[in-house]
């Protein structure tokens, strides 16, 4: 009796540090994969704002992926099913978690609201619209179509354009009393997808409101200043309640947010030869916003004289090649300053350029079945010298989707299609598959179709 009682404790030690370990490299997957990154609301706070925030508990992975709220477009005809509309269709199910105290709210006053998002990959745009709760709905039951008023109250058509990083939307906002929930969605051009946004927000009536601003941030200050980057740090901020962030503006333009525990933030993106003035101010749960902090003003030096183009990039290849997309990688560029970005070419059209000097692969979408296409890359630096053509890479599409059995211990690209007992699904994320992660039983990596 003794022994048997031994083993059983010994397997139960084993199977709850699997089970510890899989949940730990399923967050790292969620942290590390950046492809997913898109955009989310910051101001009025969101749901998984304040998840990614520290102020809503127990959220799950999304406090590492507030801005991955992806799910099809077309509400309220098609989207999220109901009860999984806050976590776009249940990839991250806890923010479907319903009642009239789950969330922390963000006071709100009927009229004029502006609604900012953080974008992180500024997609094409069709439009972004805005819904809210009716005034009974039930806080108490999960959020359904019939939850809300499925008139937008603000409607803004995007035409098709790619917004800035920093986006806002100024809309009036109904009237309501009490806790309501807006739904924010914003439907991407050339994708069949939307990002979804709840926000939790209190119009009064339930309790006194917050309305003190939190203290002004002290000692801005500016360091490491270059031709295209600098930092800033300032001191924190005290608040009634609890500061959750700080908003920092270029003259009246807000251009990032930090959380209310991070006291500085590295600019890039800067021009060159130019003057820029900064301020900083701490904003609160409620919404409350202080005045700014002092003023840094300080100007970007010139860029050196540079006529060396980079050299040109080599190894080209290609691997992943479906019906539709393929992925091409090549080696670094050098240059006698730094290469910037990579341009991507099919044949002698421009197809894609990547955001950095160190990105050295990028897949290429929206291709035809059974066409031959001819790729090369040029390295380019931030004085805009250009540099030759790399190797030509010589790709022929699939005749049709690609769909492969699942299998473990093989590397995954994020839209390739498996199958797994007699059903097809779609990858989220880049990963190689383990035992145990077959995919029904990771949604946060697998579609299904």
């Amino acid at each position: 009796m003794v022994s048997v009682r031994y083993d059983a404790n010994v397997w139960m030690k084993g199977l709850t540090f699997g089970l510890l370990t899989l949940g730990m490299i399923l967050v790292s997957l969620l942290v590390a994969d950046k492809a997913l990154a898109h955009g989310y609301i910051d101001n009025p706070s969101s749901r998984a704002d304040l998840c990614a925030e520290g102020v809503n508990k127990n959220c799950g992975f999304i406090i590492y992926e507030p801005q991955s709220l992806e799910a099809k477009k077309g509400f309220p005809a098609a989207g999220p099913a109901d009860g999984k509309i806050a976590s776009a269709n249940g990839i991250f199910p806890e923010l479907d978690q319903q009642s009239a105290t789950r969330w922390s709210k963000v006071n709100i006053t009927p009229g004029t609201t502006t609604f900012h998002w953080t974008i992180e990959a500024n997609h094409a745009t069709t439009s972004w619209k805005y819904y809210i709760t009716k005034q009974n709905w039930d806080p108490n039951a999960p959020l359904t179509r019939d939850s809300f008023d499925l008139t937008p109250f603000c409607n803004v058509d995007y035409k098709g354009k790619q917004p800035p990083h920093s986006y806002t939307d100024t809309c009036n906002v109904p009237s309501r009393t009490g806790y309501q929930v807006i739904l924010a969605v914003w439907e991407i051009y050339d994708t069949a997808n939307a990002f979804y946004n709840v926000i939790d927000v209190d119009f009064g009536g339930g309790g006194p409101a917050d309305t003190t601003a939190p203290t002004v941030p002290s000692s801005l200050a500016a360091s490491n200043v270059t031709s295209t980057s600098a930092t800033l740090a300032w001191g924190a901020s005290s608040d009634n309640v609890g500061v959750t962030g700080y908003k920092i503006y270029n003259g009246s333009t807000l251009v990032a947010s930090t959380n209310g525990s991070t006291l500085a933030y590295n600019l890039t993106g800067l021009t060159p030869n130019t003057s820029y003035t900064y301020t900083v101010r701490a904003v609160d749960q409620a919404g409350n916003q202080s005045a700014a902090s002092n003023a840094v003003t300080f100007a970007t030096p010139a860029l050196p004289v540079d006529n060396t183009p980079p050299t040109a990039p080599s190894g080209a290849a290609s691997s992943n090649v479906t019906d539709t997309a393929v992925t091409l990688t090549w080696g670094a560029s050098t240059d006698n300053v730094g290469v910037t970005a990579y341009r991507i070419y099919n044949g002698s059209t421009l197809v894609a350029t990547t955001s950095n000097g160190s990105t050295l692969s990028h897949r290429v979408t929206g291709l035809t079945a059974s066409t031959s296409y001819t790729f090369t890359m040029r390295a380019v630096d931030a004085a805009g010298n250009v540099s030759a053509d790399s190797n030509t890479v010589s790709v022929t599409t699939a005749s049709g989707p690609v769909v492969s059995p699942w299998a473990p211990n093989t590397a995954y690209v994020v839209g390739q299609l498996v199958s797994y007992n007699g059903k097809t699904y779609e990858a989220r994320a880049a990963h190689t598959s383990l035992v145990g992660w077959e995919p029904p039983n990771v949604p946060a990596l697998w579609l299904l179709k």
